[in-house]
């Protein structure tokens, strides 16, 4: 299994390089790699050419996004044409609470599904803590030269195994592995959770 960490974003809410913030001396982007390595052999961090200068953990790739500009599902599709593997884990770089056991729950669902998806309700999909498969490729490369970029309709055209909330909340009761940061408050927020949960 290949981890893919999309760190393309502009941060523009939070107003500064979010991946970079720390939580407990520990920078955002190290936490999540941190994590999604326990479950995979190689890390890639997809990444505007804009932003390929950011200081990277030694144990990840580099990759620069073959679409730029055109959102996470470029990023998820540069990674995953870059992977060796035929599955790959696509996560947020500002998701600092990953639950690694929901992550190998869903590593396990996934042969014979083009992607693994939480569902916490009926319109709140998790695209970017999901996994997907190499079968997707194709079926992305049309959208992204189509400029039809939102994830949920591109997932409407494949075989999806669909982790609905309940089903997470056995590894995840609150929801943490979600959490992502957006604004300062998020980032406040973040720090007394992993304070909390000793992360």
């Amino acid at each position: 299994m290949t981890s893919i960490v999309l760190a393309g974003g502009k941060s523009l809410r939070l107003g500064k390089s979010k991946c970079l913030e720390t939580i407990n001396g520990k920078s955002l982007i190290e936490r999540v790699i941190e994590r999604v390595k326990s479950v995979s052999r190689r890390t890639l961090i997809v990444t505007s050419r804009e932003q390929i200068d950011f200081p990277a953990p030694c144990e990840a790739e580099v990759v620069v996004d073959i679409y730029p500009g055109k959102g996470p599902l470029g990023g998820i599709y540069t990674g995953l044409l870059a992977s060796e593997s035929s599955h790959v884990l696509a996560v947020a770089c500002d998701m600092p609470l990953l639950n690694i056991e929901l992550l190998r729950y869903m590593i396990e669902l996934s042969p014979g599904f083009d992607a693994v998806v939480p569902r916490l309700g009926e319109r709140k999909v998790e695209p970017l803590h999901a996994i997907y498969a190499k079968s997707c490729l194709d079926n992305m490369k049309t959208r992204l030269e189509h400029n039809q970029l939102e994830i949920s309709r591109f997932l409407n055209t494949v075989h999806v195994r669909y982790i609905e909330r309940p089903e997470c909340q056995k590894f995840d009761p609150q929801l943490l592995t979600f959490f992502n940061i957006n604004s300062q408050s998020d980032l406040d927020q973040a720090i007394t959770l992993a304070t909390e949960n000793k992360s």
